[in-house]
């Protein structure tokens, strides 16, 4: 990279937003929590950010996913709204966005206009790529005229690139959990489908195939899922027994 090296104390600042992010993923909270800590720590990791967002591009359509203020929401939606805007070209392209909104307006006039009444001078949106579910932009808005600088563009590059691989792992681990608990339940379904089957064979002495025919069409007959059947069949049985 070109340009004027990044300061130690930005270095510093990011550093310390990256363990504070890492300290909230590792709890584990729910997406939208998340992505708002993104935002959160971007704002801290950026000089000149004083508002951030994160567009999300799903099934072709943007939506804001999280954000610091609802004020950069609704400069989102302007952008969202007539097809074109500084976080739609991060979001398309994978290149950073950087510019103060004295330079946009004939680009983008819509977006400028509603920035600026908002109190919006500077703009700097980066692509956040995490997988094939979740792909947009970070951006970031600056109430000053001072555009964002060249090392600006570099540290929010960094950020969102750890953000990327963090976001990613994490969604991985959460797949992977859900994975294995749809697994479990399968098996503990499974298990007392074949006990209550069990337990019909013995006590009507049926085959297996008439023992879950009935299992069926009591499952159809009630509109009980057949694994709740089985459990209410073997739980009543073993009441029974213990009674007796």
């Amino acid at each position: 990279m070109t340009g004027e090296p990044i300061a130690a104390e930005d270095l510093d600042e990011l550093t310390a937003a990256m363990a504070d992010l890492a300290t909230a993923l590792e709890s584990e909270p729910v997406e939208a929590e998340i992505l708002g800590a993104v935002c959160a720590e971007a704002v801290r990791a950026i000089p000149g950010a004083d508002m951030a967002s994160i567009t999300a591009i799903r099934d072709g359509t943007p939506e804001t996913a999280a954000s610091t203020d609802e004020r950069a929401v609704e400069i989102d939606r302007v952008q969202y709204a007539v097809g074109a805007g500084p976080c739609l070209r991060a979001a398309e392209t994978g290149e950073v966005v950087r510019l103060p909104l004295a330079t946009a307006g004939q680009v983008w006039p819509e977006f400028t206009e509603h920035a600026r009444r908002l109190g919006v001078g500077s703009y700097l949106a980066a692509p956040l790529r995490v997988d094939g579910d979740l792909a947009g932009a970070l951006n970031l808005f600056g109430y000053g005229d001072h555009g964002f600088a060249e090392t600006d563009s570099r540290l929010l590059q960094l950020y969102t690139t750890i953000v990327s691989f963090g976001l990613r792992t994490t969604r991985r681990y959460h797949r992977a959990r859900q994975r294995a608990a749809d697994l479990e339940t399968a098996m503990n379904s499974r298990a007392v489908i074949e006990q209550a089957k069990g337990i019909l064979m013995a006590v009507h002495r049926i085959s297996a195939e008439d023992a879950m025919k009935r299992l069926v069409a009591e499952s159809q007959h009630t509109n009980v899922k057949l694994r709740d059947i089985a459990t209410r069949f073997v739980d009543g049985l073993s009441s029974t027994d213990s009674v007796g």
